[in-house]
């Protein structure tokens, strides 16, 4: 057993409020396999890192031999996740097995990222142990004062930007060749990525890419929040690009919204059904087309009944969060019944976790011209980006599956759908008293030591915890991201009780309500705030050091 990634703290599942079944619209006789009205849910926040899973221990099994829809539910160990809160080290082992088997592992966040953010341009300028490089993306700001959200827009290619923008969020054009280059061999790979990481380097590119959109995330963090919310980023792209931004989405976990298009074979398709799907490009085609997938998937490109994981639960990685799944079914070669396949499979997960209105899929369109604008989009794209990333109306939460890719789950699944209890482990947390000091860094650096404060109450009363970590310095001042975790009991509403340190003032905040009074600051939900047993969410603060670089200090937390 290993932790997959090292990190001074740790972040447990996300509270999700339960909601009633999933609507599936189908149309000419397509197979729905759930129905039911949807509720209105509270809006799960995105997480303030990148990977909240990164100390959960993941052992070595995972391997299998079926031709259904593996089981996202059960462990490595062979026992099922039981609780909420469990799906955190759960969706730890499927990203450890996507990694190895399916796109490359994709590096926890380098030494030093630095960069700029404006209203025309990101830079970004990435070191890692004595390697060296750097890409930008251009930004267009929608009407309105900021901060803006923003949706990373692969490619300038097939998405709807004006549709975005008139959302009222940022376009930021990501030119993902630049982070990982196409048209290269396997072991001469070129971009931002493999100057890093080595041109032999068996990450893929989509996960290359991916990457790089981690990077742009962690320079909009660092900026300070005046022209882009760290807070609300989403991420799309048509075709070769919708594959990418589905994985970017999967894999970090502060991106809000996930929206791919047309995405085919090595995207959101059920790898087992786009090896049976008639028409549908081989996985043979797309590993070797490009090097967008791992190096190691070549072993199953004709045996994809032996992976150990499948897309649904790539999907799956991305719940709770908002995901908005678009797919062609004209063309044969874009594989959509697949897609729909590992929609319906990745929609149990978010059913599990109470967060099924935050999954839609909608392959009904009338046109088949590939990666077109297309009107049947417009509403649910315009209905995703208020909810997940600016925080209004409703999500569309539907699933509307064209009669020419009609899909069922029932001949896919062995499996059942468990009911998830609010409690359980979360694997790694630790609670209590200061568990170390602030120690300095570069920029683009994190402090090693943690302050926690504990909650009020008895057993069985409400109580909370809340963690602070420096999670990037530059300058003059520091990020603070920070924990707030429920105890053994649900809660209805929280307040932080925080200490800055002398000289120190607050610059900028983020996902919470701040008062501050002197040195004193007093943290609340800026909604509702409700967490769930053992669940947690986050606030983030900039830190004006003033010379004093110390990190604040929790003195309270106080729950109801």
């Amino acid at each position: 057993m290993r932790s997959r990634r090292h990190r001074p703290w740790t972040w447990a599942a996300a509270a999700f409020a339960a909601v009633a079944g999933l609507t599936v619209t189908t149309l000419g006789g397509a197979q729905a396999d759930t129905a039911g009205a949807l509720k209105a849910a509270t809006v799960p926040a995105s997480s303030p890192v990148e990977d909240e899973g990164a100390d959960c221990q993941v052992g070595q099994g995972g391997s299998t031999n079926t031709s259904m829809l593996p089981d996202p539910f059960t462990k490595m160990n062979g026992t099922r996740v039981t609780s909420k809160a469990d799906w955190r080290c759960r969706r730890a082992e499927i990203r450890e097995l996507a990694e190895r088997t399916v796109y490359g592992q994709k590096p926890a966040k380098p030494e030093s990222v630095t960069g700029t953010v404006s209203s025309s341009r990101i830079t970004v300028n990435v070191s890692h142990q004595g390697r060296s490089a750097g890409f930008s993306a251009n930004v267009q700001l929608p009407s309105g004062s900021g901060p803006f959200p923003a949706v990373i827009v692969y490619g300038g290619f097939g998405a709807d930007t004006a549709t975005i923008r008139n959302s009222g969020a940022a376009v930021i054009s990501y030119d993902p060749l630049a982070v990982g280059q196409e048209g290269t061999g396997r072991n001469n790979k070129s971009g931002a990525f493999y100057s890093i990481y080595g041109a032999q380097s068996g990450t893929g590119l989509l996960n290359a890419w991916a990457w790089g959109v981690s990077r742009i995330i962690d320079v909009i963090e660092s900026s300070g929040g005046n022209v882009l919310r760290a807070d609300a980023t989403g991420v799309t792209g048509c075709s070769r690009y919708g594959k990418g931004a589905f994985v970017a989405g999967a894999f970090d976990q502060r991106i809000a919204l996930t929206m791919p298009v047309e995405s085919g074979s090595g995207g959101v398709g059920a790898m087992r059904s786009i090896a049976r799907e008639s028409g549908a490009q081989p996985l043979s085609s797309a590993y070797s087309e490009q090097p967008w997938l791992g190096d190691a998937f070549g072993s199953y490109t004709g045996n994809p009944n032996s992976l150990p994981v499948d897309t649904h639960e790539v999907i799956g990685m991305i719940a709770p969060r908002g995901l908005l799944i678009m797919d062609n079914p004209h063309i044969d070669w874009l594989g959509a019944q697949s897609g729909a396949v590992a929609a319906l499979g990745g929609a149990e997960v978010y059913k599990a976790l109470g967060a099924q209105q935050n999954i839609t899929y909608w392959s009904d369109v009338q046109s088949g011209d590939h990666c077109a604008t297309r009107s049947e989009w417009q509403t649910p794209m315009r209905q995703s980006i208020q909810r997940f990333l600016l925080n209004s109306g409703s999500a569309p939460g539907t699933f509307r599956i064209s009669a020419k890719k009609s899909a069922s789950l029932s001949q896919w699944r062995s499996w059942q759908t468990p009911t998830l209890t609010d409690g359980g482990t979360t694997a790694g947390t630790t609670t209590g008293t200061t568990t170390g000091t602030t120690a300095g860094t570069d920029s683009g650096g994190t402090t090693t030591g943690t302050t926690t404060g504990g909650g009020n109450g008895g057993t069985g009363s409400p109580t909370c915890t809340a963690t602070l970590q420096e999670s990037q310095r530059w300058g003059d001042r520091f990020n603070v991201q920070t924990t707030v975790r429920a105890g053994s009991t649900a809660i209805s509403n929280w307040t932080v009780n925080i200490q800055l340190n002398g000289g120190q003032s607050i610059q900028n905040s983020w996902n919470a309500s701040f008062s501050t009074s002197g040195s004193s600051m007093t943290v609340r939900p800026s909604g509702n705030g409700t967490l769930a047993a053992g669940a947690s969410t986050g606030f983030g603060f900039t830190v004006m050091a003033n010379g004093n670089w110390n990190l604040p200090r929790v003195v309270g937390c106080t729950a109801s």
